[in-house]
């Protein structure tokens, strides 16, 4: 094991037998990052907990070795590491099934204020439990850790953070670890790699200087039993928290269940945007072609390098009588409606387009009309999509349906669909083709574009 938590004399020692191969595998902080650090033939690098390392710490990881297998693990991954897995550039693994009996986390975010932190705190002393209170500021953490004192006089209050020397700070690690105190006042260093089965109360004081993989990670500090744990995430007194803090005080409320956290990195992704994949921006926009472009020539790069056939993708444009959205009065919050119209967008069956009509109907009620219709004018676009269907303008009995050049569909194809058609469908002129639809009411409409739809697929 290397850290500094190991004397220079051990280091040492340890970083020689790494370099002579005497050492077969060595576990360790960002130590095993340092610059004397050299392997003799590294095969294999886990990575726990790797939205912790920067941009940096990984392209020093890159210079130990060009071959190196690599299994990164993570609750949260940041959006670029995210993303990369999302367009094919890394292989993701997903544990979805939480351990038996576990119960999600309550979690609330409050105002600061003493009867809040104070009822907080007897709760979980009441049932003999113990209390993490999270204050990530070294100066004032002295003074905060006397207010905590003072509000639970009886308790037995530590404190501990990450400028405290080695031996101390374990003591005082060690001393919680063992039951030895009921309230570690600390800052988040203790963020990850700690199971404390008593704990089941963690208190984060200006949750909202926080990212959302941090609180994530830190209130997945209690509830590693199965007892119910609480979560109290606390703003200024006087209510101040900019936009983007709420969004993502707001996400970790809402994605309370067990194994939300792959949830909250894809909201953290939305939230942030992806980065940029060759430098050293872990998060943000890419400003010379636009995020959408870029992500659709990196997904085209992707497949190209791993030997599939790569054509220009073809969104159908579908020109219709009828008009679908989702209002303001159903779906109130504007990120909500996006995010939605989002997902419709880049929809690619019908089972997805089920599942989100499902969750509006859950979250939100009955669909009013305007969103039926958005759903299945959706349907029509996915089935359109699989034609390689460039256009779809329909109207009055008929509907005009362009083929994009590139289009899987071959010529003779065609001619049979039309053939057996019995005239519902017609030739117009190169690439386009005329069905014979419904008139009247729009679910009769939408059934006759999507047998036309299913015709032409059977041919």
């Amino acid at each position: 094991m290397l850290s500094r938590f190991r004397s220079p004399k051990e280091q040492k020692a340890i970083v020689a037998g790494m370099r002579t191969g005497t050492v077969d595998v060595v576990i360790g902080t960002h130590r095993l990052l340092g610059k004397d650090v050299e392997f003799k033939n590294l095969g294999l690098l886990i990575v726990d907990e790797e939205h912790r390392f920067g941009v940096a710490h990984k392209e020093r990881v890159k210079q130990l070795r060009a071959s190196v297998d690599v299994l990164a693990m993570t609750a949260t991954p940041i959006p670029r590491t995210l993303y990369m897995s999302l367009s094919g550039v890394r292989d993701m693994s997903v544990i979805e099934t939480p351990p038996v009996d576990r119960l999600p986390i309550e979690t609330v975010v409050r105002r600061f204020s003493r009867a809040v932190i104070k009822d907080a705190l007897d709760r979980e002393l009441e049932r003999g439990g113990q209390v993490f209170f999270v204050h990530n500021r070294v100066q004032s953490l002295p003074s905060m850790t006397r207010f905590v004192q003072e509000l639970v006089p009886d308790a037995r209050v530590i404190m501990a953070h990450g400028q405290m020397p080695e031996r101390e700070l374990e003591a005082a690690m060690v001393k919680f670890i063992d039951g030895q105190a009921d309230v570690l006042v600390s800052t988040a260093i203790v963020e990850s790699g700690l199971d404390i089965p008593a704990s089941n109360t963690i208190i984060v004081n200006r949750a909202d200087r926080f990212g959302l993989a941090q609180l994530y990670q830190l209130r997945g500090r209690v509830g590693r039993e199965r007892q119910q744990a609480y979560a109290y995430l606390l703003v200024p007194a006087d209510g101040r928290v900019d936009d983007q803090a709420q969004r993502r005080l707001r996400a970790l409320q809402e994605l309370t269940e067990l194994g939300s956290g792959f949830k909250l990195a894809m909201r953290d992704l939305e939230i942030r945007g992806a980065g940029n994949l060759l430098g050293a921006q872990q998060h943000g926009h890419i400003a010379a072609v636009g995020y959408d472009l870029y992500a659709k020539l990196l997904a085209e790069a992707v497949r190209e390098l791993g030997g599939e056939r790569t054509a220009a993708s073809v969104e159908p444009v579908i020109s219709v009588a009828e008009e679908g959205f989702v209002p303001e009065d159903y779906v109130p919050e504007v990120n909500q409606r996006l995010a939605f119209y989002k997902r419709l967008a880049g929809a690619t069956g019908d089972t997805e387009i089920e599942d989100i009509r499902a969750e509006l109907v859950d979250r939100f009620g009955p669909l009013p009309e305007p969103t039926r219709r958005l759903l299945d004018i959706v349907r029509i676009r996915v089935a359109a999509r699989a034609l390689r269907i460039e256009k779809i303008e329909a109207g009055e009995g008929r509907a005009l349906i362009t083929f994009a050049p590139s289009t899987d569909v071959e010529p003779a194809r065609l001619v049979h669909a039309i053939q057996a058609s019995r005239g519902r469908l017609k030739m117009k002129r190169e690439f386009t083709i005329e069905a014979s639809i419904a008139k009247g009411s729009w679910p009769a409409v939408r059934d006759s574009i999507l047998n036309a739809l299913a015709e032409l697929a059977r041919a």
